[in-house]
């Protein structure tokens, strides 16, 4: 498989229970600081960005096991919005990262909680923050609509 790519369809229930997991590690660093759980962080949203649930343990194992043995079905969502919003969380922990080292502790934890808030919303509600700014930038045009065919109809009530 080659780096970079994403499945066009992703099962919604996988991202939400993934986006759960991200919200323990972030409480996690919010309540115990420390470089590896941030790093495990990091390490999932550049694996997610790169190759979506393939190749990054948590969402092969819940995609590949955990969803058939609960019996959850699956649930279409186009893939290049969630794409896009791994890689707004990847900026977020790297960008956590950054002001750990550096000692920012007010803008670490500031970037964490944003990171928990956001992550929180598309794991208990089923909302991403991210595919809907995808939303917004492919209708004023800032990415093409052919990026993703799918998104072209996209229900901003969900």
């Amino acid at each position: 498989m080659k780096l970079g790519f994403y499945p066009d369809v992703v099962n919604e229930n996988v991202t939400r229970i993934v986006a759960s997991t991200v919200v323990i590690l972030g409480v996690f660093s919010l309540l115990f600081p420390n470089l590896i759980v941030l790093g495990l962080l990091l390490l999932g949203f550049t694996l997610r960005v790169s190759y979506g649930p393939k190749f990054e343990p948590v969402a092969f194992i819940t995609s590949k096991y955990l969803v058939p043995w609960l019996g959850i079905s699956f649930v279409p969502s186009a893939g290049p919005p969630k794409r896009f919003a791994q890689l707004i969380g990847f900026s977020f922990s790297l960008a956590a990262i950054l002001f750990y080292i550096n000692e920012f502790t007010l803008a670490y934890q500031i970037t964490l909680a944003t990171l928990v808030f956001f992550a929180s919303l598309e794991s208990f509600l089923g909302w991403c923050a991210g595919c809907f700014m995808f939303g917004l930038l492919m209708k004023i045009g800032v990415i093409p609509e052919e990026i993703c065919e799918r998104c072209n109809n996209l229900n901003f009530n969900k």
